[in-house]
């Protein structure tokens, strides 16, 4: 083996390490998450095929005899039929941006927007999983799958980071008639993310857009001399007034968070913008509640 391919082997078993002693606090911080929903078995209260009882409701005409409860029926003169609760499972797909621009947090004591967004998709996937639905994450081979080695690899694939400044997504795969979790700052090109979900609805695809900002984003507490630097370093700019971009830039930022609330109302997609020093429970809670609503 040549020096080369040595420090290529030595570089690969490190970055495993770094990502094996990460996972099990995201896994840890996701299920302890998760666990405070106590949602429990969906309540899909759909009627459809499926084995548990859900109502009954008097027979209509095209009603086949053999739908009809006989026994419900006896204790009156109108005939009964039996409705199951909807128990097909859903496919939910995952993207979860990890750009540089999702490793920013404006205090030492908040975690980044990177860290929030995989606890909630991550804290999502469990419950939907503990429901009976399957979940992909984007970039992961393979189909929409169940089970707790699932959540396993898809939160090891959450870890690996992209090296752009921001992130934008371009989901290849968006079955019809699926469900889609897209979480990030949506910072990135307005084109990218105007053309995926654009895709989606033409197949059917509805979900949710999560924007996950730092408060910090919503102020702009900067003033004189300021040098502004991307996540990756990839853009610098210096002024010496940073108080006069405060207006540009915030007019800016609201000019985008419209535009996603639109586009999402558009696609018959939900929007909704998560800050990092917020209650991650009730953002959950609502991710949940958003997918139950869409379906």
């Amino acid at each position: 083996m040549n020096q080369e391919s040595l420090e290529k082997k030595v570089q690969t078993r490190a970055a495993g390490a770094t990502l094996a002693s990460t996972l099990p606090p995201l896994l840890a911080a996701a299920e302890k998450l998760a666990a405070t929903a106590q949602m429990g078995e969906h309540g899909r209260r759909r009627t459809g095929l499926g084995d548990e009882f859900w109502q009954y409701r008097p027979a209509q005409s095209g009603d086949s005899r053999r739908h009809i409860d006989w026994r419900r029926s006896a204790r009156g003169d109108v005939h009964f039929v039996q409705e199951k609760e909807w128990k097909a499972a859903q496919s939910v797909l995952f993207w979860v941006d990890t750009a540089q621009s999702m490793g920013f947090s404006g205090a030492k004591e908040r975690g980044t927007k990177r860290d929030r967004a995989q606890v909630l998709g991550l804290a999502l996937a469990s419950l939907l999983i503990d429901g009976g639905e399957r979940v992909a994450l984007d970039g992961l081979d393979g189909p929409p799958r169940s089970g707790r080695a699932h959540m396993l690899r898809i939160a090891e694939a959450m870890l690996v980071q992209h090296s752009a400044d921001y992130g934008a997504p371009q989901m290849t795969r968006l079955p019809s008639g699926a469900q889609a979790v897209f979480l990030s700052d949506f910072l990135g090109d307005w084109d990218t993310i105007l053309r995926t979900l654009s895709r989606a609805a033409d197949q059917g695809v509805k979900g949710i857009l999560g924007q996950i900002l730092d408060p910090i984003e919503e102020v702009f507490p900067f003033d004189g001399r300021t040098v502004f630097e991307s996540m990756g370093n990839q853009i610098r700019h210096e002024t010496l007034k940073a108080g006069g971009l405060r207006d540009r830039y915030l007019e800016r930022l609201a000019a985008r968070k419209d535009a996603l609330r639109e586009l999402a109302a558009r696609t018959g997609w939900q929007y909704h913008c998560h800050h990092t020093d917020q209650s991650a429970q009730s953002t959950l809670l609502w991710f949940y509640s958003a997918l139950r609503r869409g379906r």
